[in-house]
């Protein structure tokens, strides 16, 4: 038996695949067990910034009131 694919099956067809994946993403990513991986990536834009010498803040501050 031979079955004729329209184009309206095949975009049906892709329609549920990317749907599928959608619910599996959305699901993957609003997982409880992710939170501390993604706790760790939200700082990663932040990782290169130098971090502040206190020796260096405090002999810039000016002593006059």
């Amino acid at each position: 038996m031979v079955v004729e694919m329209s184009t309206g099956m095949i975009r049906g067809l892709g329609t549920v695949v990317v749907f599928i994946a959608f619910v599996g993403l959305t699901l993957w990513v609003f997982n409880g067990k992710r939170n501390p991986e993604f706790a760790e990536a939200r700082l990663l834009p932040f990782a290169d910034e130098p971090q502040p010498d206190i020796t260096e803040e405090s002999a810039t501050r000016s002593t006059r009131p």
